[in-house]
């Protein structure tokens, strides 16, 4: 019993120091992940702070230098005079058109002996300017000629036989009367004076035929020879010497169908195409005002002369042609291209009032930020945004209130351009 005591004793001996091992293992375990989770956590506050301050490094580094910079144009803004001009209630884009354009090609086909036109000489109506080998229809001007002149002869021929039948038949008439002669001597030579007669009626027909003839003849050689119809400036030389005219371009490639051509310069004018939701605002004899794309500062005096009573579907347009006062000038030229304002005149009544209200700036400073009308003050080297209300139209300027004169303001300001941004004036492109 003894021993049983002892070994029972020694069973819970083991057991207790089992036990005691077994918890100090998991107090170890618990302590070093306690202090894991301590050094993770550690390091995830480390690394938020270094994000952090490197993004405000970052912003601030933006916000001194990498800030959007702009090269602009300027324009200053001016008091409107007195009256205010007439105001424009429409633009339109077209181009220069001459009414009188003419290719000129000779009427029969021909070989060119002679082309005396170059490129920008000035004709006058009726000027030679070409001519085509004649040989064939001079021969045929000849041989009509010639028949002419048969025709004529024989004529005198058929005349000088009636007369002398005439003069029988009067002998023979009074023969008859002296009962000296039957009377079918005066019947047969009354038949030779009316033969005689038709001979020289169709005789005379055949020179009129003849005379026909050499007018044909006539009109052939002609051809031959290619004329101004009006007077005006060459702007085409289409054809060489020894080459081959024809108006019907027989001989295909090898054939030129014309000459050269010609423009009238007093025709000029300009047409162009008005947007048919606005064309109520255009009437014929309306003051206009026109622009050459390549003379933008030169503003020429015009008028509407009429409104083309039709409309392009495919372009919703409505053509309006348009007189200008300076069609003479050598600067006005076919095709190009302009600009075109239509103009409502000032009223009698507005001659004595005072400036408008506002100041002039080009209509193309007017931006839409947020809903409203912008324009950019240039102050220094930023560009400050100013609300502003816009007013009537005056050609390429617009009456707009809210600004002072003299403020410079950018000309085109770019849709991503804000308030506040950096800008270098730049020269104004001509």
């Amino acid at each position: 019993m003894a021993l049983c005591g002892t070994l029972e004793n020694s069973g819970a001996e083991a057991f207790d120091v089992e036990k005691s091992e077994l918890l100090n293992q998991l107090r170890l375990q618990t302590h070093e992940r306690e202090e894991t989770s301590t050094r993770s956590l550690r390091w995830l506050w480390i690394t938020l702070v270094v994000v952090v301050v490197l993004g405000a490094a970052g912003a601030g580094a933006w916000m001194y230098f990498g800030q959007a910079h702009f090269d602009v144009e300027v324009a200053t803004s001016t008091t409107p005079s007195a009256g205010g001009g007439d105001t424009a209630v429409l633009q339109a884009t077209g181009y220069v058109t001459a009414r009188r354009e003419a290719t000129l090609s000779a009427q029969i086909t021909g070989t060119l002996n002679a082309v005396l036109i170059e490129e920008g000489d000035h004709v006058t109506e009726g000027q030679v300017i070409a001519r085509l080998d004649d040989t064939a229809q001079k021969a045929m001007l000849a041989q009509a000629q010639a028949q002419l002149h048969s025709a004529q002869a024989l004529l005198v021929q058929y005349q000088s036989t009636l007369a002398q039948n005439r003069r029988d038949l009067k002998r023979s008439q009074e023969l008859v009367g002296r009962k000296l002669v039957a009377q079918q001597a005066v019947e047969l030579a009354q038949t030779q004076v009316e033969t005689q007669t038709a001979q020289v009626t169709t005789q005379e027909k055949q020179i009129e035929l003849a005379q026909a003839s050499v007018k044909a003849a006539q009109v052939q050689l002609d051809y031959c020879t290619v004329r101004a119809p009006f007077s005006g400036v060459v702007i085409a030389k289409a054809a060489q010497v020894g080459e081959i005219v024809s108006p019907l371009s027989a001989g295909g490639g090898f054939t030129r169908t014309g000459v050269g051509t010609i423009v009238d310069m007093d025709s000029l004018e300009i047409e162009v195409d008005v947007n048919e939701a606005y064309i109520n605002r255009v009437v014929p004899n309306q003051p206009a005002q026109t622009v050459l794309d390549a003379y933008p500062e030169w503003k020429i005096p015009s008028h509407v002369i009429a409104v083309i009573p039709t409309a392009d579907k495919g372009k919703a347009t409505v053509k309006v042609r348009v007189a200008i006062e300076a069609k003479n000038d050598p600067r006005v030229l076919p095709d190009m291209g302009a600009r075109v304002s239509f103009l409502e005149e000032k009223k009698p009544q507005q001659a004595n009032a005072g400036p408008p209200k506002g100041v002039l700036i080009p209509a193309s400073s007017i931006t839409q930020r947020d809903g409203h009308s912008v324009v950019f003050a240039v102050e220094g080297d930023r560009a400050k945004a100013k609300t502003v209300t816009p007013q009537q139209t005056y050609g390429d300027l617009r009456l707009v209130e809210g600004l002072s004169s003299g403020i410079k303001v950018v000309k085109e300001p770019p849709a991503e351009m804000k308030d506040d941004a950096k800008v270098t004036v730049v020269t104004t492109k001509q």
